[in-house]
């Protein structure tokens, strides 16, 4: 028998014995433990090496997380660089956006707009003392640009609040896309269908 055929076995026995399914108390082997003591400081210690003797160090002022630079003032915010509304959605309209924004419309609008946009619904028509959801339908808010829903999901208006924590950018204009849907929808007229239908 050749030494490679030997060594060969002798890996496969050794790897074999060391995956046995067993469990054990004691504490693992560190080929190299250094990783396992660092020196370093934790949350909340003192630390000599600054003036105000913090460990904790603000960021440098200016730092942006990453993921976090907003250039597209128009996506972010709904409005131009001069401050107007944005007259169209920042997203391309497609389907997969108006259902994505049918989802988040009946997780976040229906209880206070209504599943079609009118304004009542159940915790308007609850007699809960809301004051009154406005209806989509409105010749007011059907002349509105985009970014103006986009601005009042962001940043709420009178006693409806922000829901710029609970609901994504993308997401917030995918509900614009819904509601001029629903828009759409309750004001359209037999020349909008298509001829086959």
């Amino acid at each position: 028998m050749n030494f490679r055929a030997l060594g060969a076995i002798l890996l496969v026995t050794v790897v074999t014995a060391g995956c046995r399914g067993s469990f054990s108390d004691k504490p693992p082997i560190h080929v190299i433990p250094n990783m396992d003591f660092q020196e370093k400081f934790e949350a909340q210690e003192v630390n000599p090496f600054f003036s105000d003797m913090r460990a904790m160090r603000k960021p440098v002022e200016g730092t942006i997380a990453r993921g976090f630079l907003k250039e597209d003032v128009p996506f972010y915010t709904g409005r131009q660089p001069n401050g107007e509304y944005v007259t169209r959605n920042q997203l391309p309209l497609t389907m997969n956006l108006m259902r994505r924004g049918q989802d988040r419309y009946e997780v976040f609008c229906t209880v206070c707009h209504g599943s079609v946009g009118d304004g009542l619904g159940i915790i308007m028509v609850g007699n809960y003392g809301m004051v009154p959801a406005p209806t989509y339908h409105s010749d007011n808010l059907r002349r509105q640009a985009d970014g103006y829903f986009y601005d009042v999901i962001s940043n709420g208006v009178r006693t409806m609040p922000s829901y710029a924590q609970q609901i994504p950018v993308a997401d917030r204009w995918a509900i614009v896309a819904y509601i001029r849907a629903l828009q759409r929808s309750q004001y359209a007229s037999q020349s909008d269908l298509p001829e086959s239908q």
